[in-house]
């Protein structure tokens, strides 16, 4: 990746820690679901309305690192009017960028978080907002954790 490359997707982290989209509970939401990194102390709760099959709204409040809340952030960007096949999609995505640092050919928001795959550590804080929200659009109460899932 180049050193320009690296710098902007450096800027897109730093902006949405700095100033996170979404953030916040929404009073409408008809699924919350809450996530835990007890490795570092993270801490998603994701908020959605769904309207029919889709995301019509999504908020997401919490705490932890820089990766964690803007990787939350830059997620609720990506998923509103998405359905749940859609996310799972992205996840999926998003999964396979921070794993193996490579993104998809397409500048894509998502591929800001490549760099994290040099630290496995920050792959359960990068993707513990994807697994709330994947929670929330299943219906499942139980908390996210990113302890039972293969990050």
């Amino acid at each position: 990746m180049s050193a320009d490359l690296t710098e902007l997707y450096q800027q897109v982290i730093l902006d949405h820690n700095k100033r996170p989209r979404n953030r916040g509970k929404l009073p409408t939401a008809t699924r919350v679901a809450h996530g835990d990194n007890p490795t570092c102390g993270d801490q998603c709760s994701v908020y959605l309305r769904l309207d029919g099959d889709r995301i019509a709204e999504i908020t997401f409040d919490g705490s932890g690192c820089a990766i964690s809340q803007a990787a939350a952030s830059l997620m609720t960007t990506q998923v509103k009017g998405r359905t749940a096949a859609e996310v799972q999609g992205l996840y999926d995505e998003f999964h396979r960028i921070v794993t193996t640092g490579e993104a998809p050919e397409e500048i894509s928001d998502l591929a800001a978080f490549a760099g994290v795959h040099a630290f496995p550590a920050r792959i359960k804080c990068a993707t513990l907002g994807w697994h709330a929200t994947l929670n929330a659009l299943k219906g499942d109460a139980a908390p996210a954790t990113t302890e039972t899932h293969l990050d």
